[in-house]
């Protein structure tokens, strides 16, 4: 029975997710070349709750943008959205959410802060790469475009999702009080 309450929790937990990132894609500021946009804090917070399984929001996400569903910037979609200058970021969210996740697995906060700037890197390498490629630019443009000006916006966002993730039950304190009986009685 364990076994479908975990897989109903990754289900639930998969789909609250998407649509967080979905909503955070909404929140932007405007800035160019790429918006300051609130999915980054819920792809890193999805991986703070699920840890590995934080991959699976993430992969839907972009499959679900990719089948012209209206989850990306502004209810953007499509696969030319992923082949545009934006494309490398949405697609480092799939390997940012793994590598956190296994990170915050480890209760060990240096192991955590590690996962989050790893994290970050996989989105900003393949952004930048991405954004250089798709442009035409070098890759020290793409950087001083594309990473630099994003990097305080995105410490604060991380900041967040760490604060946020802290006070939200992880999965082994919900499955402690699966032997409990209803009512708190014991047999």
């Amino acid at each position: 029975m364990r076994g479908d309450r975990q897989r109903a929790l990754i289900i639930a937990e998969t789909a609250a997710f998407i649509g967080l990132i979905a909503i955070g894609s909404w929140i932007s500021i405007p800035f160019l070349p790429v918006p300051l946009t609130l999915q980054t804090m819920f792809v890193l917070l999805a991986a703070i709750v699920m840890k590995r399984y934080a991959v699976i929001p993430a992969t839907l996400f972009i499959l679900f943008g990719a089948l012209n569903l209206p989850v990306f910037h502004n209810g953007t979609s499509g696969i030319g959205v992923l082949l545009g200058p934006t494309g490398g970021y949405l697609v480092g969210f799939i390997p940012a959410a793994l590598v956190a996740g296994l990170a915050y697995e480890k209760r060990a906060l240096a192991w955590n802060i590690a996962g989050i700037c790893a994290a970050e890197a996989f989105i900003y390498t393949l952004g930048a790469g991405w954004l250089a490629f798709s442009t035409g630019m070098s890759l020290l443009q793409a950087t001083v475009i594309g990473v630099l000006p994003f990097l305080p916006g995105d410490a604060v966002k991380a900041w967040a999702a760490h604060s946020i993730g802290k006070r939200i039950p992880s999965n082994d304190m919900i499955q402690a009080g699966d032997d409990e009986p209803v009512g708190g009685e014991r047999p």
